[in-house]
Parts: C-alpha cells; sequence; structure tokens
C-alpha cells in the first residue's frame, strides 16, 4: 500500500513515467491564492483605518489601488510564466526561478497591503 501511494505521489502509478511539471498553472494556482488573501488583508486592515477617519476619501484610493495596479500586475505575471515554460528551459531553472518568483509573490501580497495601509494612515496624520 506504502508503494502504491508513494508512486501515486511521484506520478509513477503503473510503471508510468512522472509527468513534467506545469509551471505556469502551479504560479496561476500561487497567483489566485496571493490575490485573495491580498484582496482580503487589504480590505480588513483599511477598513481598519476607516474607522477612525469618517468622512475622508482618502483610505478608498488604497482599495482602487487593487483593482488598478495589483490584478494588471498579477496578469502579466502569470503571461510571462506562459513565456518561460514555452521557453524551454531545464526543470531545474524553472524550479529556481518558480522559487524565487513565489517569494516575491507572497513578499508582496502580505507586504503591499501593509504598507499601502500605512500610507493611508501617515497622509491623514498629517491633516
Amino acid at each position: 500500500m506504502a508503494k502504491a501511494l508513494w508512486h501515486e505521489q511521484a506520478g509513477t502509478l503503473g510503471g508510468e513515467r512522472p509527468h513534467a511539471v506545469d509551471w505556469p498553472k502551479r504560479m496561476s494556482d500561487h497567483i489566485a491564492a496571493a490575490l485573495l488573501v491580498y484582496t482580503g488583508l487589504h480590505i480588513f486592515v483599511t477598513m481598519q483605518a476607516l474607522s477612525g477617519h469618517h468622512g475622508s476619501i482618502l483610505p478608498y484610493f488604497g482599495l482602487v489601488f487593487l483593482v488598478a495596479a495589483v490584478i494588471p500586475a498579477c496578469r502579466l505575471f502569470e503571461k510571462r510564466w506562459e513565456r518561460l515554460a514555452a521557453g524551454g528551459a531545464s526543470d531545474a531553472e524553472l524550479q529556481h526561478l518558480f522559487n524565487r518568483d513565489r517569494l516575491g509573490l507572497w513578499l508582496s501580497a502580505i507586504g503591499l497591503p501593509l504598507l499601502v495601509t500605512a500610507l493611508v494612515k501617515g497622509i491623514l496624520a498629517l491633516f
């Protein structure tokens, strides 16, 4: 049983050869999850900034930033991975690039909402 499970995880059930990694799909999955985390964090943190400053439209600009810049940037990122995978690079090279890009993606998904909210709070403190 353990041997069958190991072969299934490795993609070699029934003597089949392991299939190549679908790098664009893996990156697309990470982008989708990061967008969900980014959106939730951005809305939650920005709404906390809104709670003390009624009447100001400035924190809403942080929410507009999500639509105006982040989603198109993620789409460009997906297209980059489609080009990389079609370029014929080895799995080892793509694995290295994938790990680097995945780290940058998640740092951005978590860091940008905090940074935007800090900027909004800083600007609100001036006024």
